[in-house]
């Protein structure tokens, strides 16, 4: 192939391909569940030719030395990727053109940007020093009902996956034990596939499972629905090691994931990049969620950590709401923290329905994510075109919760009646009622909130009776069809008019800030910055817990990785068309429909956000607040009371947040609402709250 004229970024980019597509052969063990006795073949035509002796040229020698532990992932999968790949004149494929290489290498790309250019931007080089000889898979011995352990969970979770594509197999729960309903499906794998339906799993059934469920999952093909290093381990299932600084994969960014919703509601807790490396600031991020848990503050995330972050953030969801609409409709190619929330709600929805087909949740909206959006999309009635547009972002949404609830049997549909409960009953019906009424009484004082525990009790009887009472209904505390509809109809309108605007109004700042710059202009672009790196992780900030204003070396970091990001000049000095940018898109990130009028809050924080355009009672109380402190504070504006969130009042909040050292975005979250109320009451104590 005329390697010595080749430039070594050409020939380094082909030895990981050839590396990496060799490995994945061996690790689907793709001829041996086949029932070959070989792993890879020396032929071009399936895989890549091998000639014993053949003399070698030492840049080719010395290459290979280097990149022989190096091979290629992509980003959230376990497998090495099937780098096909064909030298692109005599012969075409849909993979890496080995003479295109040169070109590439020619026009300045590295290995890496190479074999990104061919097989998309979620590829990244991988290298391991666990270099052994090659293992099988089979465990050695058959498994058979009352089998216990990794390699029946193994088993359980590829059935699993194999009966989204052969439904009548039946779906085993991943157990790690071998039960009846393991036993029926494996019987029914046995049938369909020819071997003998005996229910026991040896080494034929076992390479055929293997064998199907590589199939079905693409893994050995460019199309590869990838795989996680839990392999179908649900969304909120602890995958079984524990994670710890330096730890990295899709378990790591589940975590992180985790750690930055909460922290988007709870100041508290240290907000983190999702990137699937366990670093400082996820350890430190880990530490501060378990003291707030009263658990084991060590940092790392064990099973009981991980069922606690998993809990606390389905707590979140289910108290405030969940995320609002972005504002812009996702589609093919789009990237960050919303495309990986929508992955996230596919994960939860794929555990429950049949119908659907798990997706890695990486962040990057590619084939898999539109594949698995069109058929969510099928199955629930929308217009399947694999975008996420508002109706499908909301049912998602509505989807995803229902599913970490707990409130929807399998292949039940949210708002679905399934049966009539009453006192005494129990199960998955029962926790949607409960799940609606304790939605319903954050809203309405005469409705009692209740436990979400799936026993219906006497707690349960009686906010029943009251809803049953506001609506015009039978009051008889029994749950029919007519009571469930109500109570998930009137869930579903406090849902849809919940989300606020949220936009940003931060001025421009008067002048270009610079490095070594000091001020509340500065402090404001440290904060929005930090605001806009929890959303797109490739804006690098790695600012303490507390910005402050000084435009120090890790802010010049942030400016320079923003401006790359939205394709400006990369100066490390801000401009004021650089700050309508970085602003227009926190404005984009937080953009939904305005708020209407909340209850009274008597002082209590009123459970949805206040902004630009918002109204009622709540807004009057911030107003209020507000003239107080400006009374006190000849630095402070005073707002016309009038209940309508104007541009005066957003103005008086942000100099307030920011003399406060909150966020200043304009925004009245919980942690402002509280700020505001303390400070008001410690100016003017006799004022009455209401």
């Amino acid at each position: 192939m005329g390697a010595l004229s080749w430039p070594e970024e050409a020939l380094r980019a082909n030895i990981i391909a050839q590396v990496s597509l060799a490995l994945n052969r061996i690790w689907t063990e793709w001829y041996p569940s086949r029932g070959y006795s070989f792993n890879i073949t020396g032929s071009p035509g399936y895989d890549q030719a091998y000639v014993n002796g053949r003399t070698v040229f030492a840049v080719m020698e010395r290459l290979t030395a280097e990149l022989f532990s190096t091979f290629v992932q992509r980003s959230g999968d376990a497998e090495p990727y099937f780098t096909e790949y064909c030298d692109g004149k005599t012969v075409t494929c849909p993979g890496m053109k080995q003479w295109g290489t040169v070109d590439r290498a020619r026009e300045g790309m590295n290995a890496l940007q190479i074999l990104r250019y061919y097989y998309g931007s979620r590829v990244q080089l991988v290298t391991t020093d666990n270099i052994a000889a090659i293992p099988s898979s089979y465990p050695g011995s058959p498994l058979r009902r009352g089998s216990t352990g990794t390699n029946v969970r193994i088993l359980q979770k590829q059935l699993s996956r194999i009966a989204k594509d052969y439904p009548s197999f039946g779906k085993p729960a991943v157990t790690g034990t071998f039960d009846e309903a393991t036993e029926n499906s494996v019987k029914k794998f046995q049938k369909q596939f020819s071997l003998t339906a005996d229910g026991v799993v040896g080494r034929a059934t076992w390479n055929k499972v293997s064998f199907i469920y590589v199939s079905v999952k693409d893994l050995a093909e460019l199309t590869s629905e990838g795989e996680t290093a839990e392999g179908t381990q649900s969304a909120g299932g602890w995958p079984g090691t524990v994670l710890r600084r330096g730890s990295t994969g899709s378990s790591v960014e589940q975590v992180q994931f985790w750690l930055s919703d909460l922290a988007q509601f709870d100041s508290s807790l240290v907000r983190v990049t999702v990137d699937g490396s366990y670093g400082a600031t996820t350890e430190r991020a880990v530490r501060a969620f378990q003291q707030k848990q009263s658990l084991t503050a060590d940092g790392a995330v064990g099973q009981r950590t991980w069922n606690a972050l998993y809990t606390a953030w389905v707590d979140a969801q289910s108290d405030l709401g969940g995320t609002a609409w972005p504002g812009t409709a996702l589609r093919r190619g789009a990237v960050g923290m919303e495309v990986r929330l929508v992955q996230f709600w596919l994960r939860l929805a794929a555990d429950n329905y049949s119908a659907l087909r798990t997706v890695a949740v990486d962040g990057s909206y590619g084939a898999a994510t539109v594949s698995a959006v069109e058929a969510f999309q099928t199955l629930f009635g929308l217009t399947a075109d694999g975008v996420v547009g508002r109706s499908t972002w909301n049912k998602l949404k509505e989807v995803g919760l229902a599913v970490a609830n707990k409130i929807v049997a399998a292949n039940v549909a949210p708002g679905q009646f399934t049966t009539t409960t009453q006192a005494g009953s129990s199960g998955t019906a029962v926790r949607a009622v409960q799940y609606y009424l304790r939605r319903l009484a954050a809203y309405y004082s005469d409705v009692p909130s209740v436990t979400v525990d799936g026993k219906f009790g006497a707690a349960t009887t009686r906010a029943v009776r009251a809803w049953q009472s506001r609506a015009g209904l039978t009051v008889d505390g029994v749950v029919g069809r007519l009571t469930f509809q109500s109570l998930y109809d009137a869930a579903q309108a406090l849902e849809a008019s919940g989300p606020v605007v949220r936009t940003v109004s931060l001025p421009a700042p008067a002048t270009t800030l610079r490095p070594g710059d000091t001020g509340a202009a500065v402090l404001r672009l440290n904060r929005l910055l930090v605001f806009l790196s929890q959303w797109i992780p490739e804006i690098n900030f790695t600012a303490s817990d507390t910005p402050d204003n000084t435009f120090d070396l890790e802010l010049e970091t942030a400016v320079r990785s923003a401006q790359r990001y939205f394709g400006l000049t990369e100066t490390g000095a801000v401009t004021a068309a650089d700050w309508k940018v970085f602003r227009d898109a926190a404005e984009q990130l937080l953009a939904a429909n305005p708020a209407g009028p909340s209850p009274k809050p008597g002082g209590v924080w009123p459970a949805s956000a206040l902004a630009l355009g918002s109204a009622g009672p709540a807004v009057l109380q911030v107003q209020k607040w507000l003239n107080i402190i400006a009374a006190a504070d000849q630095t402070a504006d005073f707002v016309p009371e009038t209940g309508l969130f104007d541009t005066e009042t957003q103005a008086a909040l942000e100099s307030y947040q920011l003399a406060a050292g909150l966020e200043t975005l304009g925004v009245v979250d919980a942690d402002t609402w509280e700020s505001l109320r303390l400070a008001a009451q410690g100016l003017c104590r006799e004022c009455q709250e209401g």
